[in-house]
């Protein structure tokens, strides 16, 4: 299965600057707008929907999306388009699930009971925060640290995804392979919010 990877476009989807190359499946980790609002979303959304090289199209929501926190499912996408909140789909036999990342839950606690709820039988991992200790040092003010969840990647450790798919930390960037995960940051935007990286298409 080919996947291509993408994160962190807030609001700038239009203006991805290279052509997008096929895949099965597109996945994009979150934070799609930049105010959060529900026209951003829409506009997205139907961004989204036009894009024909993609068999299925995958997305969760970021702490920048916030019209989406509680949102049980969406109305009119359609079948091959996945908004995943909290639940998975399977596709090939491959179980996605999605971890979306809101500011509400984070601060309420919720966010780390969340994680618990990550099915075992997941293939692939769609987050918005990344694991602790892979590709997740930015330098914001305090000087370069990790700034993962400690959690979260000890549920990849132990249920072994073929993939964990995520963003948010822009200039962290990149790709690790790790006992067999294939670890992917797909922020295109950097911390500057000039896209200064490409779409990643990953084959698991």
């Amino acid at each position: 299965m080919k996947i291509l990877h993408i994160s962190d476009t807030h609001g700038f989807h239009h203006d991805i600057n290279q052509e997008l190359p096929a895949a099965d499946v597109l996945v994009h980790s979150g934070d799609f707008t930049w105010g959060g609002s529900e026209a951003e979303a829409v506009d997205f959304m139907n961004w989204l929907i036009g894009l024909t090289q993609f068999r299925h199209k995958v997305f969760i929501a970021g702490n920048h999306d916030d019209c989406m926190y509680q949102a049980d499912g969406i109305q009119g996408l359609p079948d091959n388009v996945h908004f995943l909140q909290h639940s998975s789909v399977v596709i090939d036999e491959i179980r996605f699930y999605g971890l979306p990342l809101y500011m509400e839950d984070s601060i309420s606690g919720r966010y780390e009971m969340l994680i618990d709820e990550i099915p075992s039988d997941v293939g692939v991992l769609v987050s918005h925060q990344p694991p602790f200790g892979l590709l997740d040092i930015t330098d914001y003010c305090n000087g370069p640290r990790n700034h993962g969840s400690k959690k979260l990647k000890d549920i990849v450790v132990s249920y072994r995804p073929k993939a964990h798919l995520f963003g948010h930390e822009h200039s962290a960037n990149g790709l690790v392979i790790e006992n067999g995960i294939i670890y992917s940051n797909a922020s295109l935007l950097d911390d500057s919010y000039k896209q200064t990286y490409n779409p990643r298409l990953i084959e698991i």
